[in-house]
């Protein structure tokens, strides 16, 4: 194989201007300078998952992530080739690298796996119920934890019982808590996600031996057709505009934004029962964001009901054009069946028994990889940010800061000692000190970060590897030397794009590219949507467009998942195609190839 070659070093990389003194943002053990031997190691940029710069309080949720898809590799599961993923902060964004086994430890760590994997394997089920009850007990216990203001004086009813306590102690414990609840979640989510993609790539892995010629998407398609928890947001707006049809409430839905007034419109149409049926599908599904939950200026549709709102009256509008709203699960499952009973029957008895139960495990599994989405970056990180906020508001009260949202400018450590600063102040009766502090250094700290994220990151750092087996790089992200190489090469076509083959078709249309959530009321019906990632709140969008391409993605990515139970062409980790093309362009999207040609330059 030649040589690869190189992306920058980190150190190559320019400050960009009023970026300087960035890194004391950031904590130290996120940071290259700090980090012996970062300067040689292959880093790709993880804008899947954080596509914008980082304030430092949201820093946090990529450190618990990533140490704990690390721990199940290393520590719980000991997956033979692969530990978990490095990862440090550059110039405001995160790069990850992912950690071999040395190969004279990889045979030795097998049947430790083989019999960590295997309990997990065989009792699936009753293991991930128990993992629900969890997640499910952890977000409660967030739920009741609050932040209230304290009061002038203590109720004499404390004195004659010897409470001895003011509270203050309560907002310290409740902000530990919190962080340690948040903390304890994402744990529970890498117990099933890194067996999923295992699974799934046993089967993969299988199938390309058993049948060389076999197309990715082809394997992919053999567990298609399931049902999804992740669904259920928009499954539940599909049910509630359907409803307002038959109920004949369209002129209701006129003004969305106006959320009190289109309840109080369907109220006076004599919608009680549709708006019964809105209120109980909100606990727990409207725990669900535009972003991906990682942020905290996520909007989530609890707090921003225009959103979900804005939906309903978009899927009723197509329902009254005589659209098809719902996916179209009866062509997914026969389609999923004829390519599992044409490549079945090519095996013989032995080989037939290993691909039933490799399959059958890879099916059980996969609803995971997009359920956990759910369960932790929406409905546990929705708790975790509106408490955030809650908050931050006894700070604004206090004259610390002007926004709730300025919390986000300070550190984890920073905030515990904030807390601390209101607390004495409130005790002895003089001034805190925070008033005097904070306002001036968030101003500085966000000037430092509208520079860092004005700027488009780097897309990998180093040289690439000859070989990467850490499962999720792979199916996630769609880190490949092979898909790497495109990114680095010097003869590519300007009106051409190469990515990833992700979901099947060809399809010839308008481009929409979208680089914030905020801009997904852009799409037209019929577009092709050009973007970095997709959120799985993004739902209703896949109803109206015709094809999807991203910058970053595997085959178990959310596009390509969702683009192949939609029935939609997908090409993904493209590196650079939200750049590339322009919205308005004419483009085609072969999903079968994985190349997307602009024809209207």
């Amino acid at each position: 194989m030649p040589a690869l070659k190189s992306f920058p070093r980190p150190s190559e990389l320019t400050v960009p201007p009023g970026a300087e003194g960035w890194d004391e943002l950031y904590p130290y053990h996120l940071l290259f300078a700090n980090s012996p031997g970062s300067e040689e190691k292959f880093w790709f940029c993880d804008r899947y998952h954080w596509p914008t710069a980082f304030k430092p309080f949201e820093t946090g949720v990529a450190e618990f992530a990533l140490k704990c898809l690390g721990q199940y590799n290393t520590r719980h599961l000991l997956v033979p080739p692969a530990n978990g993923i490095e990862f440090k902060i550059h110039l405001g964004y995160l790069y990850m690298s992912p950690v071999p086994v040395p190969e004279d430890e990889i045979t030795s760590r097998v049947p430790e796996f083989e019999r960590r994997s295997g309990h997990y394997y065989r009792n699936w089920e009753d293991l991930l119920d128990r993992w629900r009850g969890k997640v499910r007990s952890t977000i409660a216990e967030m739920e009741r934890l609050s932040f209230a203001p304290l009061p002038e004086m203590m109720p004499f009813d404390d004195i004659v019982s010897g409470k001895a306590t003011d509270g203050s102690e309560v907002l310290l414990e409740n902000y530990d808590r919190l962080i340690q609840l948040t903390y304890q979640n994402w744990q529970y989510h890498f117990e099933f996600l890194n067996l999923d993609y295992l699974a799934y790539l046993d089967l993969f892995t299988f199938a390309k031996d058993a049948f060389p010629d076999i197309p990715e998407q082809a394997v992919a398609k053999m567990v298609q057709g399931v049902d999804m928890e992740l669904f259920r947001p928009d499954d539940e707006l599909k049910r509630l505009a359907l409803m307002a049809v038959e109920s004949e409430l369209q002129s209701a839905f006129t003004d969305t934004d106006d959320v009190d007034g289109t309840l109080q419109a369907i109220r006076d149409a004599g919608g009680e029962e549709w708006l019964a049926a809105y209120e109980a599908a909100q606990d727990p599904w409207f725990n669900f964001t535009v972003g991906n939950g990682f942020y905290g200026h996520d909007k989530y549709w609890l707090e921003h009901q225009e959103i979900p709102l804005a939906y309903i009256k978009d899927y009723i509008r197509r329902v009254d054009e005589g659209q098809q709203i719902q996916r179209p699960l009866d062509q997914l499952t026969a389609e999923r069946d004829r390519i599992i009973a044409e490549y079945r029957a090519l095996l013989d008895a032995d080989q037939t028994a290993e691909f039933d139960a490799k399959l059958a495990l890879a099916t059980t599994a996969y609803p995971y990889v997009e359920n956990h989405n759910f369960y932790i970056e929406h409905w546990t990180m929705g708790v975790f940010w509106r408490k955030v906020r809650e908050l931050s508001r006894l700070f604004v009260a206090a004259g610390f800061w002007q926004d709730e949202g300025d919390l986000l400018y300070l550190d984890r450590g920073e905030v515990r000692d904030a807390i601390f600063d209101l607390v004495a102040g409130w005790a002895v009766g003089a001034p805190a000190s925070g008033p005097t502090y904070w306002p001036t250094e968030i101003e500085r700290r966000r000037r430092i970060f509208e520079a860092l994220d004005a700027r488009r990151p780097q897309p990998a750092l180093n040289t690439p590897p000859e070989q990467i087996t850490e499962p999720l790089t792979q199916m996630l992200w769609g880190i490949t030397p092979e898909q790497v190489r495109q990114w680095l090469a010097d003869d590519r076509d300007d009106l051409a794009i190469t990515g990833l083959a992700a979901s099947p078709g060809v399809v010839e249309a308008r481009a929409r590219v979208v680089h914030h959530a905020d801009q997904l009321s852009e799409v037209q019906d019929g577009e092709v949507l050009v973007t970095t990632y997709t959120a799985p709140s993004w739902g209703p969008i896949f109803g109206r467009i015709t094809a999807t391409v991203t910058d970053i993605g595997g085959m178990m990515s959310h596009a390509a998942i969702v683009c192949r139970e939609y029935g939609l062409p997908a090409v993904t980790g493209t590196g650079d195609g939200s750049t590339t093309i322009r919205t308005g362009q004419l483009i085609r999207v072969d999903g079968n190839t994985g190349r997307v040609e602009v024809l209207e330059n």
